[in-house]
Parts: C-alpha cells; sequence; structure tokens
C-alpha cells in the first residue's frame, strides 16, 4: 500500500512519467482538455463534480510529489478580481517563478508536446488554469 496523500494510480503513473522541464496541465473546469493539450498528454479527469476536487488541492498533492520550477496562468482581464491567484502563489514554493501570458500564448505552450499531463479538476472559479514546469530533483 502506498503511503502517499495521493493513491491515484494513474495519476501517480502519470507523475513518474515527468521529468525536468516537462510540464503539467491543473485545468479548471471550463478547460477544454481534449482540443487545447497536447494529444500525446495524459488526461485525468479528477471533475466529478462542481467544485469536488478543487485545483487547489490538486496543486497541493502535486507540489509534495514533484519540484516546480515555474508556474504560468493564463493573464486575466483588469477589472476581474483572479481570487484563486494568490491561493496558488500561498501554495507554490516562494521561489517559484511565476508568469502570466495571452490566452493564445497559453494554449499553444498547453499544447506544446512538452505537457505530459493534463489534470482536469472540479474548479468552478475562473482564469484557474495553472501550467508547472517540473524542476529538477534536488539532492
Amino acid at each position: 500500500m502506498i503511503k502517499s496523500d495521493i493513491i491515484h494510480p494513474q495519476l501517480l503513473s502519470s507523475l513518474a512519467k515527468t521529468g525536468h522541464k516537462a510540464r503539467i496541465l491543473i485545468a479548471d473546469a471550463n478547460y477544454s482538455c481534449v482540443t487545447n493539450a497536447n494529444p500525446a498528454a495524459d488526461i485525468i479527469y479528477l471533475n466529478f463534480a462542481p467544485n469536488m476536487i478543487p485545483s487547489t488541492t490538486v496543486l497541493e498533492g502535486v507540489s509534495k510529489l514533484i519540484n516546480i520550477e515555474q508556474a504560468t496562468m493564463m493573464a486575466w482581464p483588469d477589472a476581474f478580481d483572479n481570487t484563486i491567484h494568490q491561493s496558488y502563489l500561498d501554495i507554490l514554493p516562494a521561489e517559484t517563478q511565476m508568469d502570466y501570458v495571452e490566452r493564445a500564448d497559453f494554449y499553444g505552450a498547453v499544447k506544446s508536446p512538452d505537457t505530459l499531463l493534463v489534470i482536469a479538476t472540479g474548479e468552478t472559479r475562473r482564469f484557474a488554469n495553472l501550467l508547472l514546469t517540473v524542476g529538477p530533483v534536488i539532492v
């Protein structure tokens, strides 16, 4: 029996396949995981119901299993109060670089061959998609 906060077999297997510079998308409930992702990426559906298994829970679990070098979010309109942004910053290690890119560039990055894993969550907050770049193992 695995002694970990994450016991989802497919998720553990997919995370184990990532290496330095691989990308992982934690997708909100509005994201089109099939049409806006690398076709070869593993897609894990954790979106059983709205707000069930939010993206922050996924980020907390994933960040315990891999090193995160960089995070990227889709830029949001100035008038939009992106409440999840600070939650992500609170969870990510302080030294994690956070980038913000326009919608088309974000989709392009997720469609890149470097994106090996897409995790669909029940997160209903808008602009909650988070693209992680795996960091090296630090010994």
